[in-house]
């Protein structure tokens, strides 16, 4: 039986940059392909070139053995393929139905959208693919998990036979990752076929029929999952052996350094969402928040780095009350922040890297004297930083925005971890990147605590709370339930805690001795 999808021969060269270097991949009925590989090593572009989105330089692509012309994502969909990028393309204010119907409007009468017909489509195919979502309910009021279902009804709704999944769990919980792997399941059962774009590798073990490996634009090789091996997966994807352990020392804590007391934070709704939250952080501490997302951890972040006004309690930094101050005066004093979300809170898409890399330093010298800015320096502090960070980008003088999700964190990375602090918030500060990076950002976030930085961790990742932690406070529905030390707990309890399970005695590690604090 021919695949259903053939590309042969695809390359793609931007300045600077061989991003798809003769890449040939082929897609079977009915079979989820993993298309496993780092930042910046040519995932997105290929599947860009597939969707119309690019045009490649040479190749062709095939689909049921028939070459095709993709000179547009329109084409693309008259040819059966279907493509749910990173970042949704929805419209926030419209309907679940009018997002699903836009482009494709179904009328009557001769001029009147037929919106009933387009609901009733909806739920046709959310039942037949148990993707469960309202038709009339506006995208803003919906979960992310819930927005990534619309995306895909959006693609069966125009009868899509391939599915391009880009990175698709990089906005989800843990629970929705799970949830997606159903549904994936599902689509394929009924004949769909999957191209999974994506970096991590409990995910391609999990789901994939078949992994293929991209390094740097070229294919490197092919894996079967039933007997793949995590750390020669990881070897293929960065080109060297990669630690998947985070190594750390125990290290006594000194100092307060931040300081978080009955604080209450309200959100848009002006609903309390952060409830009398108390909690230190010591000087060569990391003290991880767990818990799923949508419990507080967003508001509680922003309340301490100056981006939301707290309703009361106070937030102690240094010494010095930063209760509600701005995040200028914040930073001043010596705090660094990895944002949840990189794009609004992280970067000015439009600037350049270079200018992004000093966005908390550009008025400070040696990138200024005065108000005129010295982009010698400036540049010059790029061009180190996107050395030693590894971040993937034709020049320092390439937009910000222009760059995958990956390298776009590591810019935030570089311009956080490279300047003096006394206080790291890192809110996801792992989403998006390959295990390479991972690895290295590890690192860096256990270098800044040896070296007597105070390290607030905020991880829906339960893997990453435990490794990089030294204690961990589990938030559940705005309140910390319960502070436990990383070295002891088991995954197993932390996993009952984050929803909102409370044991009657929390299960330690063998050798456990510390004890575990409670709220409840």
């Amino acid at each position: 039986m021919s695949p259903i999808l053939q590309l042969k021969g695809i390359t793609k060269q931007f300045p600077g940059v061989l991003a798809n270097d003769h890449i040939n991949l082929t897609l079977n009925k009915g079979e989820i392909l993993a298309l496993l590989g780092e930042n910046g090593a040519g995932k997105t572009t290929l599947m860009n070139i597939l969707y119309g989105l690019y045009q490649p330089d040479e190749g062709e692509i095939l689909v049921n053995d028939q070459r095709i012309t993709v000179l547009s994502p329109t084409d693309a969909i008259n040819a059966g393929i279907g493509m749910v990028h990173q970042h949704f393309m929805l419209i926030p204010v419209f309907t679940v139905t009018e997002n699903v119907m836009l482009g494709a409007e179904p009328v009557k009468a001769g001029c009147f959208l037929d919106r009933q017909k387009t609901a009733a489509k909806i739920m046709e195919i959310s039942k037949q693919y148990k993707l469960e979502v309202n038709p009339d309910e506006y995208i803003k009021d919906l979960s992310v998990g819930v927005q990534q279902r619309v995306e895909i009804i959006k693609l069966l709704y125009r009868q899509a036979e391939i599915l391009i999944f880009d990175e698709p769990t990089a906005v989800l919980t843990p629970q929705e990752s799970d949830e997606l792997f159903v549904i994936m399941r599902s689509l394929t059962k009924q004949g769909k076929s999957i191209i999974f774009i994506t970096h991590k590798l409990r995910e391609v073990l999990e789901v994939a029929d078949r992994i293929m490996v991209i390094r740097r634009g070229a294919v490197v090789g092919e894996a079967n999952p039933k007997d793949a091996d995590r750390n020669k997966l990881a070897e293929m994807m960065v080109g060297r052996e990669v630690n998947l352990v985070v190594e750390k020392e125990v290290k006594k804590p000194g100092d307060i350094v931040l300081s978080v007391n009955d604080l209450v934070v309200a959100d848009q709704f002006k609903q309390v969402v952060v409830d009398h939250v108390s909690f230190d952080v010591h000087a060569g501490q990391i003290l991880g928040i767990a818990g799923v997302q949508g419990n507080g951890q967003t508001e509680l972040v922003e309340a301490i780095t100056g981006l939301r006004k707290s309703v009361s309690g106070h937030v102690t930094f240094m010494g010095n009350d930063i209760t509600n101050k701005s995040p200028r005066a914040i930073t001043e004093l010596g705090a660094a922040h990895v944002p949840e979300d990189r794009q609004a809170d992280g970067l000015v898409l439009p600037f350049p890297v270079a200018e992004n890399l000093v966005l908390c330093t550009y008025y400070n010298q040696p990138f200024a004297k005065g108000v005129i800015l010295q982009y010698d320096k400036i540049l010059e502090n790029s061009e180190k930083l996107v050395k030693d960070f590894d971040i993937r980008t034709p020049s320092s003088l390439t937009s910000v925005g222009s760059l995958s999700g990956g390298n776009q964190q590591k810019v935030i990375i570089a311009r956080e971890l490279s300047r003096p602090i006394k206080l790291l918030v890192a809110s996801q500060p792992t989403r998006g990147l390959d295990v390479g990076s991972i690895e290295y950002i590890h690192k860096r976030i256990v270098q800044k605590r040896d070296e007597g930085c105070a390290v607030l961790l905020v991880s829906p990742e339960l893997d990453e709370v435990i490794e990089l932690s030294d204690r961990i406070a589990v938030m559940y529905r705005g309140k910390i339930i319960a502070v436990v030390n990383a070295d002891d707990v088991t995954k197993e309890s932390l996993g009952l805690l984050m929803a909102g399970i409370v044991p009657e005695k929390i299960e330690m590690k063998a050798g456990g001795k510390k004890v575990v604090e409670t709220t409840f």
